[in-house]
């Protein structure tokens, strides 16, 4: 995602330097060298913007609030305050920076983008959809709207919708091999494998250096027990991004799930230190655990993991297995019948767990 935000903020900065130097030009033909408020805050968000290319995000900081001092309604600069801070992952303080930006200035259309990524982030999914509304209300031909509507969608499990929404964006941008790994990963979600393998396939031809048709491709042999060919998958994403935490989590999974325990710990440890947000890799810590026959150690994570993010996987599958093993028949049985309901658990396996 972070890509549609960098876009617009380079568009923005772009067109900030143009009406800049127009302001300079002004100056100088006039002979009057006295810089006006709007041109002193049109050099503070160059600057900042320099600062930032300089990985100096102190100064770029710092330029932004100089500019808020002339004018605390500059909604430019609440924009890319807020975008500063989305950088660091300081994702309240940028929703914050999103909000003044569009107190000031309510059809700024960059910042309703931006606020809807920040709310992805935060998890506040149904909050990025209102945005994302407003902004098809206005540009209903953009094609990085659908796609931010199917990513929100497909987090709150309405597959159905999620699927809608990316195949309006696919119509709209049709070489878009990321709006079709996503089509692929809503079949794989839905348990449409042949469905998700034909998406993945063709965003393959599209972009054969997309790492992430090989990760989801290896997720549906998984399922399907075929463990060598997830291998060679999971090891051509890693060939391409080697330093992804999801893709040296599902190594570790597959580690896991091969009874390599020490292996998977291995990778699941590496995948924590790159993200440690990244809840997957807690739930398959967990595991380890719950393979280990350490079960209280085993709860302890799975929780952390279900807290982090419930959409993740067979953690409730897992978690039911943890404390029907610790005894607790109450919360193994109510985290087994939510398996079910989520599609990781066949009825009878729950029932013979639970009689």
């Amino acid at each position: 995602m972070n890509w549609m935000r960098d876009t617009y903020f380079a568009l923005f900065m772009k067109n900030q330097r143009t009406a800049c130097l127009v302001a300079f030009l002004v100056c100088l033909g006039a002979g009057a060298c006295r810089d006006t408020n709007d041109t002193r805050m049109q050099r503070f968000l160059l600057q900042s913007n320099a600062m930032l290319k300089d990985h100096q995000a102190e100064r770029a900081e710092y330029y932004l609030k100089e500019a808020l001092k002339i004018d605390s309604c500059f909604a430019d600069a609440w924009n890319n305050l807020g975008t500063l801070y989305f950088s660091q992952k300081e994702y309240v303080k940028a929703m914050e920076q999103y909000d003044q930006a569009l107190q000031c200035k309510s059809d700024y259309l960059a910042a309703y983008f931006n606020r809807a990524n920040t709310a992805y982030e935060l998890k506040a999914y149904y909050k990025a959809l209102s945005d994302i509304d407003k902004i098809i209300a206005v540009k209903p031909d953009t094609a990085t709207a659908y796609f931010m509507r199917g990513l929100n969608l497909t987090r709150l499990r309405d597959f159905s919708g999620a699927l809608k929404a990316f195949r309006v964006a696919q119509q709209r941008d049709p070489d878009n091999a990321e709006i079709i790994v996503n089509l692929g990963t809503v079949y794989y979600y839905q348990r449409a494998y042949d469905s998700a393998r034909l998406m993945l396939t063709h965003a393959s031809l599209l972009d054969p250096d997309e790492p992430n048709v090989y990760n989801t491709l290896a997720m549906i042999h998984l399922v399907n027990h075929q463990y060598d060919s997830a291998a060679r998958m999971i090891d051509k994403a890693l060939a391409l991004s080697p330093d992804d935490a999801y893709f040296i989590n599902n190594r570790g999974y597959l580690a896991l799930l091969t009874n390599r325990l020490d292996e998977g710990r291995e990778d699941v440890d590496k995948s924590i230190m790159t993200d440690p947000d990244n809840g997957w890799a807690y739930r398959n810590k967990g595991l380890y655990f719950l393979l280990k026959g350490n079960v209280s150690e085993a709860v302890r994570l799975l929780e952390k993991a279900h807290t982090m993010d419930p959409f993740i996987e067979r953690v409730d599958l897992y978690l039911g297995d943890a404390y029907l093993a610790a005894g607790d028949r109450a919360k193994g049985c109510l985290h087994l019948e939510e398996a079910v309901k989520r599609g990781d658990l066949e009825v009878k396996e729950k029932t013979a767990k639970c009689r």
